[in-house]
């Protein structure tokens, strides 16, 4: 048969018509479900159904059907025949249902709506699996953890979760993925593509599911809500990291040193601190960083870029860490870290860290020029100038230098007509 000219004849079983146009009469009735047929053999096709029995076998693979049809569809699988052809766009099926359900790419048809929510969709098997998401049904069960799943691919992909499976490697650094789709996005850290942008800033994104969750930079969305304290958040990752401040629950754990984590992204990024790694670089002086966001927030110092402005005054930081640092210090007066010796407080982690090395007298940075010993880097870097004669803080007013931004800014007190006075005892 000519395919183009090729009509395809629906016939429903027990429909059937004879030569006058009339029904054929219904005379043969299914015992298990009532049912009933205009013929014989529909009915014994149909009661293939109930019993199971699947009489037809693919003698390629051993797979058996119901129906010869059935058989015969599947046998294309194996040969590779696609009779069925697009007049779109020349693409080709083995089914004449697949070609139906393709044609609808073109047509913009959804003739299957849910009843609940009343999206639509091309094709049927689609809103079953939808319908899924409203009865909360999860029909694929995982047999070595209990775990249910909505869609069998989804049961798929979980199992390599035990077997340990990456069969999907990318060719430019070797690294292994469960799913194509996962090494499909890999590819573009190396091919820098991003084909996702943002309508409103024009930012790109590598993945659909990033640019998403740009977007709510713009919207103000936080659709993740914490149960205990009602804060919300952005992204479900930010909410499980916050949900760990609540239970304390930290189960991943650091085999070199048994520092405990909640989450295994932090665990990760922590164990570059073992291993040294710093796979991202700055193209532009060469620096590198163990992770993504120290590399985004350095590169800010060779942009000049400050995203982040205090509300309150209009200041501008490179990084959201040193705003709410700012914030605290010059507006709140908050200091949330708090040292179990003394009792002092502080605004940032770092400077309470530093602190501490005052109790037990603690100080790991060493001047290699005379054996100094300092509690911070910060000091050392300082330090060190006294040695090297280095002075990069300039009074723009006079052109003198200093050390320290601390020294430069007592000097400034000169220009501006008073005078850093240092505290003293008012008893003297």
């Amino acid at each position: 048969m000519n395919m183009e000219t090729a009509k395809v004849l629906h016939r429903t079983p027990g429909r059937e018509k004879v030569g006058n146009g009339s029904a054929t009469p219904r005379t043969h009735k299914c015992n298990e479900c009532d049912r009933e047929f205009g013929k014989r053999n529909y009915l014994t096709k149909h009661m293939k159904t109930h019993t199971g029995e699947k009489s037809y076998r693919c003698e390629e693979c051993g797979k058996t059907f119901r129906q010869s049809g059935g058989l015969q569809r599947h046998m294309r699988t194996h040969t590779g025949e696609t009779p069925y052809k697009c007049e779109e766009c020349d693409r080709q099926f083995n089914t004449i249902t697949n070609l139906k359900t393709h044609m609808r790419t073109h047509t913009g048809e959804k003739p299957y709506q849910c009843e609940i929510c009343k999206k639509r969709f091309a094709h049927i098997d689609s809103l079953k699996i939808h319908v899924r998401n409203h009865n909360g049904e999860k029909p694929f069960k995982c047999e070595v953890c209990g775990n249910q799943f909505s869609q069998r691919p989804h049961l798929k992909t979980h199992m390599a979760t035990h077997s340990g499976a990456k069969p999907y490697q990318c060719d430019k650094c070797k690294k292994r993925f469960r799913q194509s789709s996962h090494l499909k996005v890999h590819m573009r850290t190396h091919t820098g593509e991003k084909p996702y942008t943002c309508e409103e800033c024009g930012k790109q994104s590598t993945t659909l599911e990033g640019l998403l969750v740009h977007t709510r930079v713009h919207t103000g969305e936080k659709p993740y809500k914490c149960e205990e304290c009602s804060k919300q958040f952005v992204t479900l990752s930010q909410l499980k990291f916050h949900m760990s401040t609540h239970t304390g629950e930290k189960p991943y754990n650091c085999e070199e040193c048994d520092k405990r984590f909640a989450t295994r992204s932090s665990l990760k990024l922590h164990m570059r601190t073992h291993t040294g790694e710093k796979p991202y670089t700055c193209e532009e002086c060469s620096k590198q960083f163990t992770s993504m966001s120290h590399l985004k927030a350095h590169m800010r110092t060779h942009t000049g870029e400050k995203p982040y402005s205090c509300e309150r005054c209009g200041t501008q930081f490179t990084s959201s860490s040193t705003l709410k640092t700012h914030i605290m210090r010059a507006h709140t007066g908050e200091k949330p870290h708090h040292c179990e010796e003394c009792d002092k407080q502080f605004v940032s982690l770092s400077d309470l860290k530093v602190h501490m090395r005052t109790h037990p007298g603690e100080k790991l940075y060493k001047c290699e020029e005379c054996e100094k010993q300092f509690s911070s880097p910060s000091y050392l870097k300082a330090h060190i100038r006294t040695h090297t004669g280095e002075k990069p803080y300039k009074c723009e007013e006079c052109d003198k230098q200093f050390v320290t931004p601390a020294h430069l800014k007592r000097h400034m007190n000169t220009h501006n007509n008073y005078i850093y006075l240092k505290p003293q005892n008012l008893c003297d």
